[in-house]
């Protein structure tokens, strides 16, 4: 099965990644920034056709359409097994850090927490396999490049996912409006992993009951919740506060 990667930024992260891609599409006028400099060298170095082509033909390719003039194509995006997850903290002997996703659909929502993921050195990121988004080219460009860099794993049932996490001494903290504890004052030092609900809905009640903690973000202003994106990247980095900034 192929895919599409689309733009400036994902396609060099993937490059420079060795994820394995079959031909370059560049259009005939692009411009000559040092990215694609960049893009072309490590192209020729591993072998990997460039073909120049009219920018029609790549905007017809285009699933995003914010290719930037350029697509590579690549064989799909796996996905990692649970246990392969489980087994990176550990590789690296560092403290577990996980997101669990119950259910975000929004491709630029899933691409900005990965991107985040990556930066905060999250070991894993975990999504729902049903009425969620998957690893899209959408994703791929919204996350510039991160996708190539944080394995994702996607589960049947969120819930079971949990037990199994919980199972592995990891603290599962639930961030949702009706938890009555603020997110600042959970202990993110241990082993954790950390669920965001999906846009508008939040956390179903079910995986509420199987957190250990239900933790909320304040809001001061009329807006009663933040977007998905956001409030998980609020809690990443309180973890990375508490974790690493002396």
């Amino acid at each position: 099965m192929s895919d599409i990667i689309e733009g400036r930024n994902p396609v060099v992260e993937a490059l420079r990644s060795g994820r394995p891609i079959s031909k370059i599409l560049l259009a005939k006028n692009i411009q000559r920034h040092s990215i694609i400099a960049e893009i072309i060298h490590l192209a020729q170095i591993n072998a990997i056709p460039v073909e120049y082509v009219e920018r029609t033909f790549i905007e017809r390719q285009s699933e995003t359409g914010s290719n930037q003039g350029i697509i590579a194509l690549t064989a799909a995006r796996e996905y990692a097994e649970l246990d392969e997850l489980l087994a990176i903290p550990e590789s690296r002997k560092e403290t577990p850090f996980f997101i669990i996703l119950d259910g975000v659909e929004d491709p630029h929502n899933l691409g900005a927490i990965l991107r985040t993921a990556e930066a905060s050195g999250v070991h894993g990121v975990i999504i729902r396999e049903k009425r969620a988004v998957g690893l899209t080219p959408a994703v791929e460009k919204a996350s510039a490049g991160a996708v190539e860099y944080v394995s994702v794993a996607r589960v049947t049932n969120v819930s079971q996912t949990i037990e199994t996490l919980k199972r592995e001494n990891i603290w599962v903290v639930g961030i949702d409006q009706a938890g009555t504890t603020n997110y600042t004052q959970i202990d993110y030092k241990p082993a954790t992993a950390i669920v965001v609900g999906g846009e508008g809905k939040g956390l179903s009640d079910l995986v509420k009951t199987h957190c250990d903690f239900l933790a909320s973000i304040p809001m001061k202003g009329k807006i009663s919740s933040l977007n998905a994106s956001v409030a998980a990247a609020v809690v990443m980095y309180e973890v990375v506060r508490q974790r690493f900034v002396v």
